[in-house]
Parts: structure tokens; C-alpha cells; sequence
């Protein structure tokens, strides 16, 4: 027997209720469970009996107190997975966005083919940004899969990020993974086809005998992470690994109907022909349309948006243009970076072994310089690799020492700058990051050359220790008055034996019994290229553990930087010290970025950077490179970047001069021609870089979406889904009804919920943990949106709030559940906000949506929870505003109400309710229409989009409450305040 049900319609089979879904066939019912979610969806067929369903009506006995109507619609739309409105995927995803971050999805919802570059600045949140959008597009139809193209060390936390907050499941395709993924292919079948969603090292799949294949079977949508290292300028050679990136993504891009999310925080890498090749990739016209014109830059308009922190700190104000603040939203970002530059001495013992290695390289370089260029460039990486090495740590001077010199295999002069830059520089590259901070090896000769090295590695090896290690002495006096002001920091080391060497030092080692300098209650741990960002991940996750909650407890993380790019550490850490000054200070800022950014609790980030007074190459580095970076960035609000050949001149200039010179005399060096020469370039280009820059974000400062458009979307999704102020209420009261023990703490609160329903803690113990849960811990919960693990925010889409939420909404369905129930589904209150009987329904309204897309249409069923208030008798009911009916919620009780008035009333308008049933049909019409309008004012790309839309409301809709409000002077119900109700 074939089913006859229409999507949308209510079923009951299985012994509960059911909504079907468009998917189903004549022979095969698709159902969601009423109430549930997506995760619940059954197949049921024919010889399963199945029947039409009617909401059951609220029972008259059942009647809650005067917050009930309130907690039942707010646990009603923290349920709703599929919302009718024009964002599909807002309703279903583990994240609730900011205004400002709905402005890129605005945009690519009017592109017929989305093409976008995505450059707000770090910590602003470009991932949620285009996770949006993809989740959009998928949801919608408008793409079948996606590739995120990141760096390997990334990878990992894409894939993260994609489940935790968007529920997209997407398969690692990564050098290390290949082969697993392989074996489970059929014959001919490329990896792409089989799985839609994929996250794809750049590094693997940019090699000619990858690329293809991707290419050829590339999902629609793509997002390219750190795309600014996929493009160079026009006037600086390329390396191989720059151009076989740029032929990637090239041809990815060269598929018109093809989505593509370019995702960057530095877009122009200081030049412009760099940014113009990015914006090819977006639209091929942007490469070369005149930007100065007002029709170049509507243009870039579409497809462009890069802002500051200062853009979007206050958000939808009246600055912005818009009548009032009721829809303001302020983004905690820190205030401030507060710098801070201590320098240090090196102790006599530490000076003369410098001292010998700068005489040691001096003579190989030169001479090597009488030998040939190969030969030349050889002891050139070689002796960088020495000073850098010595100038970090004891045991990266050993260990480089030891170690023989990538360069030193090279065949010629160039092959030797191509082994050699890469571990001796620090380019801005970030593919570049993984692998580049082991020792770097100085090591070219065999015989006497190589016993001198050994000689001097055995002196450094000797100076390991506070003692004559100074550098490590005032890092340890530094750490301890970040520890006692309560900070939690981060120190960057260039070097693996650095940062091994730091931890050992100081670490406390119960086994050992050896107690750190940094006091007993302080983790360290060190993380470095020698784990796999997987590892990297949990090492961090363990030191916040060991940690614990103990106030008095502190975190150190030791880190190289192979942490300084991508990965988010704004929840465990607040300081960032710089042990090794890195060449580059685009380096700096990415250190600095991983903790300052959105999520991060502290108002002002800590930044100490450590320097040698007296080793000849940190202070010239320090004052020509990275406090000029700091000034530009404290002008202009963002981060210019310097080009690599630049920085790499000065800092050259510097190594030379003090292989001729000696340490001795570097005060002559800012006079040296040479110098003068390398750094008055620097500053010439780079002050043009940054006017470019201030130029460009004023020019092309967003302006395709106004703010009062997105307003009128917030305040739509709002009512929807419900806001901030609503879930925080709904909280509050839910858990203190069901006997939680809460706790402010000013702007926040916590709860302990060792007294609650059973049912609940067992729910909270798989989000929260179950260890919580059984010791009764304080949950912390927060009004701040980017919480740590083991703690709750106050959203709608945080899983603790949705497993409240489902909790409470269950039991109000369910009169016979055992325990405390804060929802019910009717009530009579006694009241001074009415001054006639007014009855306020809380009703759920289902719809069916046609939404058409480049794959055909798509059919949905969505639900809306609406509050309906009037006043007099159903049959002749005069309806009131939405707005008085939201009001309602907010009634508190004058007087008692007589229970035994109460069921009788409530049975007598319980009775009459059918008379309302025409206006509700109405009134889903009209909302129908509305949801028809808005999602055709969201898609205004093209007819082609929009032509085949289509809302219409599924009928009846379901009464899920109704509470009746009495005037308090004419009750004759009201019983005296503290009497037996």
C-alpha cells in the first residue's frame, strides 16, 4: 500500500509523532521526529502502520506558573533545525554568528556563482565567515561539496572547525592520508568523487601528478585558506613552490560556475601587482579594471570585504546610520597590545664563545669567497645559521654546530640559496613554516674545520643554564611577573633545541624531584615541528588540563613557530613573549595574533620581546624591522607586511657587517653606505605599502551591504530563533527551577547541577564530560559567544543550552515525567498588566518551501513559533499587536490564581479554541507570503536564481500553548498573596 502523506503533514507511527519530509516517496516515509532533530530522521515503510496525526491539545490540569509560556517557546526555537527563513543553514549550525559576520554571506547570496576574497583582519573570524557561506550554499543546493585547500598544519583544525560549528563531516587529504583513502576506492575512482567534502594539503595536491586529477574532479565550492601565498608580484621571481600553487589555484578557477572563497588577512603582502593577480583569481576583469574608477570599485565591491577591528568592535549603532542602538552589538576584541622590549647581556663566558664563532665564520666566508660562488654562498647560509643559532640558545649553538649544513650538498650558487634561505630566513610564507624550525646545521668540511666546530660546540654545551645563560635568566625574572599578574603566556623560540632546552629548564619534574624556577603550581610544556599538528593540538589541550581550575595554577607553552600561524589559542593563553627575534616582523604579528583575537578574555595582551644588548644583530634587527612594523600597524589599525627581499637585505647587511667588524663596533654600522642603502629602501617601499594600504581600506572600504540591511536580517533571525537576552533568561530560570545551584559572576553566572533531573545531567555529561557532571562542578556560563572547553554560552546553538533546551520541552510535551517541569503548556496568571481577559497561544506554524538552485529544486519543510494574543471570547477575539503579545511574557502574577478557577477557565477556553482557527490559517498565509519576500530580497542575483520560489503553509497549525491573563481588580479567582492557592 502506497502513503498518501504530503510533506510537511504530522504522522504518528512507532509509538510517537512525526513530521514528513520531502523526501519521501509513495513506498517510503522520510520522517523527523516532532521536536527532534536531523540526527533523528527514520525511514518508515509500507507494512509499518502509520497514521494521521493531530497535535494533542494542552491539558487544563496541567497548568504552569507565569514563566511557563516564555520557557516553552524558548525551548521550542533552540530545538528548531530547519527555521523558514531565507538562511537555511542558520538554524542547524553549532554557532551563532556576529552581525558583521553575515555581511560576506549577504554578499555572495547575490552572486548568481559566488566569487569572493575575504580579508578582514586577523582574529576577526574569516573561517566562521566562509564556513557561512558554504554551509549556505550547501544548504541551499547551490553546491554539492567542498574543498578547503589550507596548509597541512591547518588541516586538521579546518576539519574541526567544520564539524564542531557547521556539521559538515569532510575527509583529510593530506600526504599521510592518501593511501588509506585510496584503498577504499573502486576501479577508475577518483577520491574527490567519492567524497564530497574534503580538506586538501596545498603542499600535496599542487604537484603536477595530483593537481590534475583534482582539478578534473573538483567539487563546486571551494575555500582557499591563506590564499595570499598562492600569488606573487609581478616584479619579483617566483619560486617553484609560489608558481605551482598559482597554477592551481589558476586552474580551479577557471570554471565560471565554480564558488571560490579566497580567505586572507593580508592580501597585499606590501604589493599591489600581488593583490591585482589575488583578484584575477576572483574575477578575471579585476586584474586590470582601473580601481580609481567609481565603476571599478562597484566592481570590487561584490566580491571584496576587508575590515579592521575598529570596523565592527561596535556593530549596527547609530553611528552606522541606523535610528537606534536596539540592535548593537559590541564584539570584545582586546583594546591593546602593551609592549614591552627587554634587552639582556651576554655573561663573559657566553661573549667569548661568540666571539669566536663570529671569527670562525668570518674566515670560512672569506675564504670560500676565493673559491667560487657555489663555495661563497655555502659558508654564507653556514655562518647565518651559526650566529642565529648562537644568538638563540646554547643548545641550538651545539646542535647546529654538529649538525652539516643544508646548503652545503648544493651543486651550484643558486641551488645553495634555495637549500640554505629557507631554514635561515623568515619568509612570510606560511607553507614554508612546517619543517623550518630544526637547528640549521653549519657544519661543510671534514678535518680540522669539523674538530673546530666540535670544540666550540663543547663550549656552548657548558653554558646551558641561568648561570651564564643570561638570556634565560631574564626570561625567567619576565615570566614570573607575567605568572604573578595573573597572565598566561606563550614564549616563540626559532629553534626545536631552543624550545626543548627552555622546557627542561623550566619545568618541574616530579620524578626527578626537581622544582622549576617558575613555582610548583606552573605547567610547562613545549610544542615544536617534531609533532604533527594533531599532536600539537593535544599537548596543548593537556597543559590546560594539567593546569586545572585551580585559580592559584598557571600555563607556560613553549613554543616554535610551527604555532604561529592558524592555530587559535586565545582561550588557554594571554601574553606572547618573544624569545628569538624572527628576521621578518610580519613572524611577530603572527605570533601575537593566536592569542590576540576574538575570544580573548583579557582586555590588554601582553607582547615582551627579549634582545641582546651586546650581540651585535638584535638591536639593529629590533629597531630597524620590528618596531617600524609596530608603528605602521598602530597607524593604520592592521598589519603591513614587508616584503621578504627587503627584510632579507637589511638583516644581510647586518651579518656582513659583523663578520668584517666584529661586535666591537656596530654603532658605525648605521652609517655604513650599504646599510644606509638597504634600509632607506625598506623604508621607501615600505611606507608606500602602507599608504597603499590606508588608500585601498578607505577606497574600498565595504559598502555593497549597507548596515540597515543587515539589521533588517538580524532582527528577522532574532525573532526566529529568539536573541541573546532570551536565552539568558530561559536559562536562568530553567535551571533554577529544576534545582541547580547558581552563582553570579558579574556579567556571568555559574551553575552546579548535582540537584537536577537525571535525565538532564546524563544529557550535559556528553557535552560537558562526564567528570563534570558526577563531581558536581561549577559550569561556568558566559555571555561571550567564543567560550573555552567546559564552558557554556549564552546562544541558542551552544550544546548545553540545546540539551536544556530539549530537556525542557520534552518534559512540558510530557505530563507524566517524573521531576521538577519550569514549561507547561497552559496557565492562567492573575495580573495587573491586562485590564480585560486576554489569552496569549504560542503556535508552531510548519511550511513547505520550494528553493530553486543550479541543481534543480529543492523541496523543505521548515517550522516557525509564533506568540498570537486577544482579548474577549475566541469566537469574537480582537487580535492584539505582536509586540503587546510579546509583552505578555514579561506579566508577573498581582495575586494568586484559585487552581480549581484555573482549570475550569482554561477548559472553557480550551473548548472554544476552534473558533480561532481561521485567523491562524490567515495569519500562516501572511506569514508565508513574508518568508516568500524575504528570500527573494536575500537572492537578488538574477530571475533565473528566484523564478520557481514557493512558501506555502502547512495546515492546521499547532497550538502548542495557551495561558489566559485576568485582570487583577475584577478575578474573581485572585486568592490573597502568601494563602493556600
Amino acid at each position: 500500500m502506497a502513503f498518501t502523506f504530503s510533506a510537511g503533514s504530522l504522522v504518528k507511527a512507532r509509538g510517537r509523532e512525526w513530521v514528513v519530509l520531502p523526501e519521501s516517496e509513495p513506498d517510503l516515509l522520510v520522517l523527523r521526529p516532532l521536536g527532534g532533530s536531523d540526527d533523528d530522521i527514520a525511514a518508515v515503510f509500507p507494512f509499518e502502520p502509520v497514521e494521521e496525526a493531530r497535535f494533542a491539545p494542552p491539558e487544563p490540569s496541567d497548568l504552569g506558573d507565569q514563566r511557563a509560556a516564555g520557557l516553552l517557546r524558548t525551548a521550542l526555537r533552540v530545538g528548531f533545525r530547519s527555521g523558514a527563513g531565507p538562511f537555511r543553514s542558520l538554524a542547524g549550525i553549532a554557532v551563532e554568528p556576529r552581525a558583521y559576520q553575515l555581511v560576506p554571506l549577504l554578499m555572495a547570496l547575490r552572486q548568481k556563482t559566488v566569487r569572493m576574497l575575504i580579508s578582514d583582519d586577523v582574529g576577526i573570524g574569516k573561517t566562521v565567515e566562509a564556513g557561512l557561506i558554504a554551509s549556505e550554499l550547501l544548504a541551499q543546493g547551490e553546491a554539492t561539496g567542498l574543498a578547503v585547500l589550507c596548509s597541512p598544519a591547518l588541516a586538521e583544525q579546518w576539519q574541526q572547525e567544520l564539524r564542531g560549528k557547521f556539521g559538515m563531516d569532510a575527509e583529510l587529504v593530506l600526504a599521510s592520508t592518501v593511501s588509506r583513502l585510496e584503498r577504499g576506492l573502486d576501479l577508475g575512482q577518483s577520491l574527490f568523487d567519492k567524497y564530497p567534502n574534503v580538506i586538501v594539503s596545498t603542499d600535496y595536491i599542487k604537484s603536477p601528478r595530483h593537481r590534475d586529477d583534482f582539478v578534473r574532479h573538483c567539487p563546486d565550492l571551494v575555500i582557499v585558506d591563506e590564499a595570499h601565498t598562492c600569488v606573487t608580484a609581478d616584479d619579483t621571481s617566483a619560486s617553484a613552490q609560489s608558481q605551482l600553487r598559482h597554477e592551481l589555484l589558476r586552474r580551479v578557477a577557471e570554471d565560471a560556475d565554480r564558488h571560490l572563497l579566497l580567505v586572507t588577512a593580508t592580501p597585499h603582502s606590501g604589493k599591489e601587482s600581488a593583490f591585482r593577480n589575488l583578484l584575477g583569481l576572483v574575477k578575471p576583469e579585476l586584474a586590470h579594471v582601473s580601481l580609481e574608477s567609481e565603476a571599478g570599485r562597484k566592481l570590487l565591491a561584490q566580491h571584496f570585504v576587508a575590515r579592521k577591528r575598529a570596523d565592527v568592535r561596535q556593530y549596527l549603532t547609530k553611528e552606522d546610520g541606523l535610528a537606534d542602538d536596539s540592535l548593537a552589538e559590541r564584539t570584545a576584541f582586546p583594546s591593546d597590545r602593551y609592549f614591552k622590549d627587554e634587552t639582556y647581556k651576554l655573561s663573559p663566558e657566553y661573549r667569548a664563545l661568540l666571539d669566536d664563532a663570529i671569527a670562525y665564520a668570518s674566515e670560512r666566508v672569506e675564504e670560500a669567497g676565493g673559491r667560487g660562488r657555489r663555495e661563497a654562498r655555502i659558508a654564507w647560509w653556514s655562518a647565518i645559521a651559526l650566529l642565529r643559532s648562537l644568538v638563540s640558545s646554547p643548545r641550538a649553538a651545539a646542535q647546529t654546530l654538529t649538525t652539516r649544513s643544508a646548503a652545503a650538498i648544493a651543486a651550484s650558487a643558486e641551488e645553495a640559496d634555495k637549500l640554505g634561505a629557507p631554514l635561515n630566513s623568515d619568509a612570510a610564507d606560511s607553507d614554508a613554516m612546517e619543517g623550518m624550525d630544526v637547528a640549521p646545521g653549519a657544519e661543510t668540511d671534514e678535518g680540522p674545520v669539523k674538530s673546530r666546530l666540535a670544540e666550540l660546540a663543547e663550549l656552548a654545551e657548558q653554558l646551558e643554564g641561568p648561570e651564564k645563560d643570561l638570556k634565560l635568566k631574564a626570561l625567567i625574572k619576565h615570566l614570573k611577573a607575567l605568572l604573578a599578574d595573573g597572565y598566561n603566556p606563550i614564549v616563540f623560540c626559532r629553534y626545536i633545541p631552543t624550545a626543548k632546552y627552555l622546557a627542561e629548564q623550566l619545568e618541574n619534574d616530579p620524578e626527578k624531584k626537581k622544582r622549576g624556577p617558575l613555582g610548583a603550581k606552573t605547567v610547562v610544556k613545549a610544542v615544536t615541528g617534531e609533532l604533527s599538528p594533531q599532536q600539537r593540538i593535544e599537548r596543548i589541550e593537556q597543559l590546560a588540563t594539567e593546569a586545572g581550575e585551580d585559580a592559584a595554577a598557571r600555563r607556560v607553552l613553549i613554543a616554535t613557530d610551527c604555532l604561529s600561524e592558524g592555530v587559535n589559542l586565545q582561550h588557554h593563553f594571554d601574553a606572547v613573549v618573544h624569545y628569538d627575534l624572527a628576521w621578518n616582523p610580519t613572524r611577530h604579528d603572527q605570533r601575537e595574533g593566536r592569542v590576540d583575537r576574538y575570544g580573548q578574555r583579557r582586555d590588554e595582551v601582553r607582547v615582551i620581546t627579549l634582545y641582546g644588548d651586546d650581540n651585535g644583530i638584535d638591536g639593529k634587527v629590533l629597531e630597524v624591522l620590528i618596531k617600524k612594523h609596530r608603528q605602521i600597524k598602530k597607524d593604520l589599525g592592521i598589519s603591513v607586511s614587508v616584503p621578504d627581499e627587503l627584510s632579507t637585505g637589511v638583516t644581510d647587511a647586518i651579518v656582513e657587517w659583523l663578520l668584517m667588524r666584529g661586535r666591537e663596533d656596530q654603532d658605525a654600522l648605521f652609517s655604513a653606505d650599504a646599510f644606509k642603502v638597504s634600509k632607506e629602501k625598506l623604508e621607501n617601499d615600505w611606507n608606500s605599502a602602507a599608504e597603499r594600504e590606508r588608500t585601498s581600506r578607505s577606497r574600498f572600504a565595504q559598502r555593497s551591504i549597507h548596515p540597515e540591511e543587515v539589521a533588517r536580517e538580524v532582527a528577522s533571525i532574532r525573532q526566529a530563533l529568539g536573541g541573546a537576552g532570551e536565552i539568558r533568561t530561559f536559562v536562568r530560570e530553567s535551571l533554577g527551577a529544576l534545582n541547580a545551584v547558581l552563582r553570579d559572576r558579574g556579567d556571568d553566572f555559574t551553575a552546579q547541577v548535582g540537584g537536577t533531573p537525571e535525565g538532564l545531567r546524563d544529557a550535559l555529561a556528553s557535552t560537558l564530560g562526564a567528570e563534570v557532571i558526577e563531581k558536581d562542578r561549577e559550569i561556568p556560563f558566559r555571555s561571550d559567544p567564543a567560550v573555552a572547553r567546559g564552558e557554556a554560552a549564552l546562544v541558542r546553538t551552544d550544546p548545553v543550552v540545546g540539551a536544556l533546551a530539549s530537556h525542557v520541552l520534552n518534559a512540558a510535551l510530557d505530563t507524566q515525567a517524573e521531576g521538577a517541569r519550569p514549561a507547561r503548556r497552559c496557565g492562567v496568571i492573575t495580573t495587573d498588566a491586562v485590564t480585560t481577559r486576554t489569552t496569549l497561544l504560542l503556535v508552531r506554524f510548519r511550511f513547505h518551501l520550494t528553493l530553486p538552485s543550479r541543481n534543480g529544486e529543492r523541496q523543505l519543510v521548515a517550522e516557525d513559533a509564533r506568540l498570537l494574543a486577544f482579548e474577549g471570547a475566541p469566537r469574537n477575539a480582537v487580535w492584539l499587536p505582536q509586540e503587546r503579545a510579546a509583552e505578555l511574557l514579561d506579566a508577573t502574577a498581582s495575586d494568586n490564581t484559585d487552581p480549581h478557577f484555573g482549570e475550569r477557565t482554561m477548559t472553557r477556553i480550551l473548548d472554544q479554541l476552534p473558533d480561532v482557527n481561521g485567523y491562524l490559517e490567515t495569519y500562516g498565509d501572511e506569514l508565508a507570503a513574508e518568508l516568500h519576500a524575504a528570500h527573494r530580497r536575500v537572492r537578488t542575483a538574477s530571475g533565473e536564481i528566484i523564478r520557481g520560489l514557493s512558501v506555502t503553509a502547512q495546515k492546521p497549525a499547532d497550538i502548542l500553548g495557551a495561558y489566559v491573563y485576568l485582570p487583577a481588580a475584577t478575578s474573581a479567582a485572585a486568592v490573597p498573596s502568601g494563602a493556600s492557592a
